[in-house]
C-alpha cells in the first residue's frame, strides 16, 4: 500500500497487472479526496453560492425556472468547489502515476512543471474571480437596460461564471506549455521573441472566444496572458534550454 501512496522508481518493472491496479489506487484516492471535499462544500453550500454570487449587483439573485432548478444548482455548484478544493491531491496523484515513466533527466523537466499547473490554474482562477467578473458582469448586465428587463437565471449564471474561471485557469498554463516545449527542444526562447505578433493574434482570438465576448472582459483576459506570455519567454531563457541528454537525441535525430 506504501508503495502505490508513494511514486514508484523509474527503474521497477510493473507487469500491466501492476499497472492496473497502480492507476485503480491512484484514482480511488483521488476519488477519495474528491468525496471529503464534496461533503465540505455540499455541508457549507450556502456559503459556497455565496461567493459565487458576490460579483452580482447588490440585490440581484439568480432565478429559478423549475422546480429542481435550485437543488441541481447548489449540488453542481458544491462539485465545482469540490473539485478546485481536491486539485491539489489529484493532481499529485497524476504526477505520482506518470512520472516514473520518465527518466532522470526528463524528471527534472517534468517535476517542476508539474508543480506550476496548480499555482497557475488557482491563478487564473482567482484572477477572473476578484478582476474580471465584475465588470464582466456589470457591462453585460447594464447593456441596453432601457430597453430589457434583465433577469439571472441561476443556471446559465453559473454555467458562465464556471466555463470562464474554467477557461482563465486553463489559459494561465501557457509558462507551462511554452517552458515544456523549450525544455525539450522545440522552440527556443528567441522564435518566440520573434513571433510575438503571431502570439498577440493568438491570444486575442482565444480570449475572444471565452463565454464573454464584451470589450471590457476581453480586454481584462488578454492584458494578463501577454504578460504571461513576456514571462514565458524570460523564464526559457533562464531555465528552458534543452539538457545535455535531450539536446543530444534531437542531435541523433537530425542527423539520421
Amino acid at each position: 500500500m506504501a508503495r502505490r501512496i508513494r511514486p514508484i522508481s523509474h527503474e521497477d518493472r510493473l507487469s500491466v497487472v501492476d499497472h492496473l491496479g497502480e492507476l485503480r489506487s491512484r484514482l480511488f484516492l483521488s476519488l477519495l479526496a474528491f468525496i471529503v471535499a464534496f461533503s465540505l462544500t455540499s455541508w457549507q453550500n450556502h456559503l459556497v453560492l455565496e461567493i459565487v454570487n458576490r460579483p452580482l449587483p447588490d440585490g440581484l439573485k439568480p432565478i429559478t425556472l423549475g422546480p429542481a432548478e435550485a437543488f441541481y444548482s447548489t449540488i453542481t455548484n458544491s462539485a465545482y468547489a469540490a473539485l478546485l478544493l481536491a486539485m491539489p491531491v489529484i493532481l499529485y496523484q497524476l504526477y505520482a502515476f506518470i512520472l516514473p515513466a520518465f527518466s532522470k533527466t526528463e524528471r527534472r523537466v517534468a517535476l517542476p512543471l508539474l508543480m506550476l499547473v496548480p499555482v497557475l490554474f488557482i491563478s487564473g482562477v482567482a484572477f477572473c474571480y476578484f478582476l474580471v467578473l465584475d465588470p464582466a458582469l456589470e457591462f453585460l448586465l447594464n447593456f441596453n437596460d432601457d430597453e430589457f428587463r434583465t433577469e439571472v437565471r441561476a443556471r446559465d449564471y453559473y454555467s458562465f461564471v464556471t466555463m470562464i474561471m474554467l477557461a482563465m485557469g486553463i489559459g494561465f498554463q501557457i509558462p507551462v506549455g511554452l517552458l515544456a516545449a523549450s525544455r525539450l527542444g522545440i522552440v527556443t526562447p528567441e522564435t518566440l521573441a520573434k513571433n510575438r505578433r503571431y502570439a498577440i493574434v493568438v491570444i486575442a482570438v482565444a480570449a475572444a472566444l471565452l463565454p464573454t465576448i464584451d470589450p471590457v472582459s476581453l480586454m481584462l483576459e488578454m492584458v494578463p496572458l501577454l504578460l504571461l506570455y513576456e514571462f514565458s519567454i524570460w523564464l526559457c531563457k533562464w531555465f528552458g534550454r534543452p539538457s545535455a541528454e535531450i539536446s543530444d537525441r534531437l542531435a541523433s535525430a537530425e542527423g539520421s
